[in-house]
């Protein structure tokens, strides 16, 4: 192939016809629009779709990804547009690596943020190995996030549209992962722009509303679904304040979440009190007053680290940082104690920092992601 011929919208130096891109389909607009997108270009487009857990009690809810109607949407997309659509079973594989933790984690007085690891351990992992079987140059997703080339090869960047912004949900992607993946939707101003792309390719999806859930906890209601897993966790105990005294009764720790204020039942208190810390052990729910919930120094394991030196080449690095996903990065001070762990200074405390949340690192002066850790007790 001559060295000459210019690079395609996805970067290869070849014409889009013998370019195959494999493309991650939820059956939402927004994987569809990418794939519809490609298609029409001339790429080599094949769709993938995971049926991530049971098949019959997903048909039964509508707006979460991966549900039958998804499938079916996905399939429909790929018929319109004409390319081949598969499906692949990954039960088995999103429980163990996805689920399981969920619930250990929640059970473990944590919040974990599920949708990150499924995209670690399932879509950026299992998948993209699917799609280098299939012979894919590339897998592309309808995230909303930005691969841009720098000096020194794939950088992650955030959003056009900080609204969309997904960032947080993508730090653990590898710099490897990262040379493969493509995210076509990332420069796009909004979701309006999406939809109007979708009516423009003519698809049934176009007015399909966004998924709100994790997939598979439906309507938000996590204690159910722990219950289900995992039988007798929502045992009761004792409410206590920061000194061990008892004020009330709860119907099971994983009824309850760091930060919380409403639903405690421990009315007739002069000021309001929030749950600081969940303790499994000895079930306890502890509650104490908002400035209890401030929180400076943060331990972060499991970094993954994309910034161009290695991350202890330097003592300090000075970023701004996420700690959840619908808040701003604040300026922090993080001090790197091995190649995979760290101690984060927040220079303004924050309230409701939980063991179990990412903490995203992002350039504190344009909107490169430097990967970021997961939270955990220290």
């Amino acid at each position: 192939m001559p060295k000459d011929l210019p690079l395609n919208s996805l970067g290869f130096a070849k014409p889009p016809s013998e370019t195959r891109v494999v493309v991650a389909m939820s059956g939402g607009v927004d994987s569809s629009v990418v794939a519809a997108q490609l298609a029409e270009e001339g790429y080599d487009v094949v769709g993938v779709t995971l049926q991530l857990y049971d098949h019959g009690a997903a048909l039964a809810k509508k707006g979460a990804c991966c549900a039958g109607q998804d499938i079916h949407d996905a399939r429909r997309v790929a018929e319109e547009m004409g390319f081949p659509h598969y499906v692949l079973d990954y039960e088995n594989t999103f429980r163990e690596a996805v689920i399981d933790e969920f619930a250990d984690a929640y059970l473990g007085g944590a919040t974990p943020v599920p949708c990150i690891r499924c995209n670690e351990r399932v879509k950026f992992k299992d998948l993209l190995e699917t799609a280098k079987d299939l012979d894919a140059d590339c897998m592309a997703t309808g995230h909303y996030i930005q691969r841009k080339v720098g000096a020194l090869g794939p950088e992650l960047h955030c959003a056009a549209d900080a609204n969309r912004d997904q960032s947080y949900f993508l730090f653990s992607t590898s710099p490897e992962q990262l040379s493969y993946l493509r995210f076509p939707l990332g420069h796009l101003a909004s979701k309006a722009e999406t939809r109007a792309l979708a009516a423009k390719y003519g698809l049934a999806v176009a007015d399909k509303p966004d998924s709100q859930d994790i997939c598979f906890v439906p309507n938000g209601d996590y204690a159910s679904v722990i219950e289900k897993l995992r039988p007798g966790a929502a045992d009761p105990g004792d409410i206590v304040d920061m000194e061990g005294n008892v004020l009330g009764q709860h119907r099971g720790v994983i009824h309850y979440t760091v930060g919380q204020r409403r639903g405690l039942g421990i009315g007739g208190l002069e000021d309001p009190l929030y749950v600081v810390k969940l303790d499994p052990d000895s079930r306890h729910v502890v509650v104490g007053p908002k400035e209890a919930l401030s929180t400076r120094i943060i331990p972060v394991r499991e970094i993954n680290w994309l910034g161009d030196e290695a991350f202890t080449s330097r003592k300090e690095w000075h970023l701004g940082v996420k700690v959840r996903s619908t808040r701003p990065p604040r300026e922090a001070i993080i001090r790197p104690l091995s190649e995979t762990t760290a101690e984060v200074e927040l220079l303004v405390p924050e309230e409701g920092v939980s063991p179990g949340q990412a903490c995203v690192f992002y350039a504190p002066d344009d909107s490169r992601i430097f990967g970021g850790g997961w939270i955990w007790k220290g």
